[in-house]
């Protein structure tokens, strides 16, 4: 009895990895919000599907652990990795409460890793990921994670910068940044990483500050040696040029 946690990375199926696919073949039942089950319709198809909407995440682990204790072997996808803002961790929650399955983790490509490689190499040096949706974390919190990372100097990646009901949330972010950063600190905003319709552009700390972005969208913020070179963004490591 085995249920298959799988981050199917940006969504295309060419940054799926070969143990994800491999996975998604074996699985007889598979799991997911019904966004990320779209991006991989072709894989799964003539499997039987189980989603629901967002916010019920509590309701799909429970599905796909309850299908697996059924005997089905099971998947349950996430975009990204399952471990970074996934469902991994919950499974894990829930798991003692089924303890013939066999949970096993497949890791996928993250997203600051994805819109990373589009915008050059900014996260070469020690880099801090944020999210800044306060739905399941205080906003106060996410206002001190952001002081600490901007002190310490570390690139900093944000996810879901924005969305319909949180429209100042990335302005917020970008004003207790510049507290310690100036304002031509060079950053990098990429929506729809590796997947249909992709875009990214490069603009400075303070210009972020008043950019358009939604929840498909990951920002990267730039440290002190983050730099434009060639039109592509880089944070170098230190290594000596002989």
């Amino acid at each position: 009895m085995k249920l298959f946690v799988i981050g199917i990375g940006p969504g295309h199926e060419r940054y799926l990895t070969a143990e994800a696919r491999e996975a998604l073949e074996r699985a007889e039942v598979v799991a997911g919000y019904p966004l990320y089950l779209g991006l991989i319709r072709d894989l799964i198809r003539g499997k039987r599907q189980l989603s629901t909407p967002m916010r019920k995440e509590e309701v799909r682990c429970r599905m796909a652990l309850e299908s697996a204790a059924g005997g089905s072997v099971t998947a349950l996808v996430c975009s990204g990795d399952a471990g970074v803002y996934g469902m991994a961790a919950l499974v894990y929650e829930l798991a003692p409460e089924y303890p013939e399955v066999e949970v096993v983790i497949v890791p996928g490509i993250t997203a600051a890793l994805s819109a990373a490689a589009i915008l050059g190499s900014p996260l070469t040096n020690d880099f801090a990921v944020i999210s800044l949706s306060d739905l399941l974390t205080p906003w106060d919190e996410i206002e001190r994670r952001l002081a600490a990372v901007a002190a310490a100097g570390l690139v900093l990646c944000l996810y879901n910068p924005a969305s319909a009901k949180r429209r100042s949330h990335l302005k917020r972010a970008c004003d207790i940044v510049l507290r310690r950063r100036p304002e031509d600190t060079v950053c990098g905003l990429v929506r729809n990483a590796g997947r249909e319709g992709e875009s990214s552009r490069f603009l400075s700390l303070g210009e972020l500050r008043d950019a358009e972005a939604d929840m498909f969208t990951t920002v990267v913020i730039g440290n002190a040696s983050t730099a434009l070179i060639g039109e592509r963004m880089v944070t170098p490591r230190g290594y000596r040029h002989d």
